[in-house]
């Protein structure tokens, strides 16, 4: 039997924070993550004093916290005049997460060129150099979401790094959505650097280029989506393979539920539980 536990983001819950913990309790889930970048978690004013009663609450529910998502947008690590800062409160965000008592934070930094010498990859690589020495120094990870690029050149990426201060947060449906990847073959390819997972579910409707799914390129106008999210079992990610591959990989890490549109996100949580246990009790 597989022995991964569950997740879940709370703020896919549309609630109050401390509604949004309770919630997940009930609905069976071991841990959450939860955004920190924004919001009322924001460490610039989120006191320590805060942190001290969140994760009392997060512990009295019986759960975790599997990871912070420290995503601060703008298209990551890609513009050199904002790194400085964006580097900096990263870090801080790191700190805020060993506090409460997890080693991970999730963020995306942006589409990495497939070509090395493209000017974009030094200037990523130049972050996250900067990251995973800070990461390393606490023993800690910032996992960088798959999807914008394929898991081969996130994997050539990673290893020019020489570090696993800086692993990844596999997420399926982001593969399945914009770039067409499989699942399973990124886990083989990124198994000494996933820390963290999400299970998300999705289609991909048509290609479009992910530097402009992502915000890369500004000049492009797009009037309609390239892919759809759906709840979990409704879309292109072979749950049963990805998991498989998981427990190949020997990764022990928390499957956390993600559900960034829908009508219900409450309900589809749920279905999300039910379906990933049904698949780790039966294998």
């Amino acid at each position: 039997m597989y022995n991964f536990p569950i997740g879940v983001i709370i703020d896919s819950f549309k609630c109050d924070l401390k509604e949004a913990v309770v919630k997940a309790a009930k609905l069976g889930a071991d841990g959450i993550q939860v955004y920190a970048a924004r919001g009322e978690m924001d460490p610039d004013n989120f006191s320590h004093e805060q942190r001290k009663e969140f994760l009392k609450i997060v512990k009295d529910n019986g759960l975790y916290i599997s990871a912070l998502c420290g995503d601060l947008g703008g298209g990551g690590f890609t513009v050199p005049e904002n790194n400085g800062w964006k580097v900096e409160k990263s870090k801080v965000i790191l700190e805020m997460a060993k506090e409460m008592e997890t080693n991970i934070v999730t963020t995306h930094i942006g589409v990495v060129p497939a070509d090395p010498g493209h000017d974009r990859y030094k200037i990523m690589q130049e972050a996250c150099f900067s990251l995973a020495e800070y990461a390393d120094s606490l023993d800690a990870h910032f996992a960088i979401e798959t999807g914008p690029e394929t898991s081969a050149v996130l994997k050539g990426f990673l290893d020019s790094l020489g570090s696993k201060g800086v692993g990844v947060n596999l997420d399926p449906a982001n593969l399945v959505m914009v770039t067409g990847d499989d699942p399973v073959k990124a886990v083989h390819n990124l198994k000494d650097y996933i820390v963290h997972t999400h299970a998300k579910d999705g289609k991909q409707l048509f290609y479009r280029d992910p530097e402009v799914v992502y915000g890369i390129k500004k000049d492009v106008i797009v009037t309609d989506s390239s892919f759809i999210e759906v709840p979990l079992g409704e879309g292109s990610v072979d749950f049963p393979a990805y998991l498989k591959a998981l427990q190949e990989i020997g990764y022990k890490g928390f499957l956390t539920i993600e559900r960034e549109v829908g009508e219900n996100p409450g309900a589809d949580i749920e279905k999300a539980v039910l379906f990933l246990k049904d698949i780790i009790a039966n294998n």
